[in-house]
Parts: C-alpha cells; structure tokens; sequence
C-alpha cells in the first residue's frame, strides 16, 4: 500500500461570534482535492470546527429529501447547521435529538452568497452529532475562550501569515473577541440555559 493516506485537519474551537464574522476561504494547494480553509478573523485557518451548545430549534426544510437545519447557541451567539442525505448520521442525529438539549458537534464550514448580494453567509455541515451535558458545555466555553485570547494575543506576532491574511480581508480590530471571550467565560457563573441543574463550578 504506497498510498498516503490524507491526515484530518484539527477541528479549531471558535465562538459563534467569530465564526459568522468570518467570510473568506481558501486553499493553500492548487490540487483539486487540496483543502479549502475559511480564514477567521483573529488570525487561524478552519478547515473543520468543533462546537458546543444548545440545540435549541430543529426543521427538515427538505423539499424532495430530509435535510434537517439545526440552531445551535453559545454563550456569544448562534450556528446553524445543514445535514441531509450526503451526512447520514449526522442528520439521523437531527431527527431524534430533542430541543432544547446540549451538543457537540465536528463539522467542516461553508460559506454561501444568497443572490441578493447581501453579504456572506456561513454555515456548519456536520460530520458528527453527539448530545452532551452541562459540564461539557461548560468545559468547551472555557477551552474555546482560552484558545480565542491565544489567538488575540498573538494577532501582532509578524510571523503570523494567518493573522496577515486576516488584517488584510477583515482590517477589524479583534478586541471584540477577547471581550467576547471573556463575557462567555463570566456566562458560566450564571445558570445554564436549559436547566436549573447546569453545574455552577
């Protein structure tokens, strides 16, 4: 067996927030299987993501086939996801999952321009839907936050081609993430969103 098998790009941990302020993708090969990278703003390519939140509406908008849309929410904001009949699992998941409920999910990004030009649209196909619990709801807010302030902080580093590449098609500034980061890590102390019984510690 000569042949090299394709290694799985990291799933990068991103808030809502960030990840519908992204807009720009790319592909660092010319190869047509090379992987497309969707540029967020505070400097990292994301060829997977990995999310967790509240499932809190699901809808088969499928015309001919179930093609579930599932909105997930964290603490700064608010996914959507698309699985139909090229994601299987993902959208069997859709169908037996109960709103509200925790979950986490693996998926690749897409971006989409609706014919009226109104800005870029980003969205999650799932690779995999698993409902969690409180604790690692809370668990993936603090390690999200913790990556999102590396990212921030780093911003300025000049060898960060990413963050260059960033500058370049948001030219915003990323304070917003870290305060956004932060106001999610405060958000724990509160009670979770779909019981009284989320862990406060």
């Amino acid at each position: 067996m000569s042949q090299s098998i394709p290694t799985r790009e990291v799933a990068r941990r991103v808030f809502a927030s960030e990840f519908n302020d992204a807009s720009y993708t790319f592909s660092e090969s010319d190869d047509e299987r090379a992987p497309v990278y969707l540029l967020l703003p505070s400097g990292e390519k994301a060829n997977r993501v990995f999310l967790v939140g509240t499932l809190t509406e699901k809808e088969d908008i499928g015309e001919d086939s179930e093609y579930w849309r599932g909105r997930i929410v964290d603490p700064t904001g608010t996914f959507f996801v698309y699985a139909g009949q090229y994601q299987p699992e993902a959208a069997s998941a859709l169908r037996d999952l109960d709103a509200p409920s925790y979950v986490a999910i693996v998926g690749k990004p897409r971006t989409y321009e609706p014919e009226d030009g109104d800005g870029v649209i980003v969205s999650v196909r799932p690779e995999s839907i698993t409902e969690v619990d409180a604790g690692t709801r809370d668990r993936w807010v603090v390690e999200t936050a913790q990556r999102t302030l590396e990212r921030v902080r780093t911003f300025d580093d000049e060898g960060n081609q990413y963050a260059r590449m960033a500058k370049e098609h948001y030219g915003a500034s990323v304070d917003r993430y870290r305060e956004e980061a932060i106001t999610a890590l405060s958000s724990l102390d509160e009670t979770g969103e779909l019981d009284t019984d989320a862990p406060t510690a």
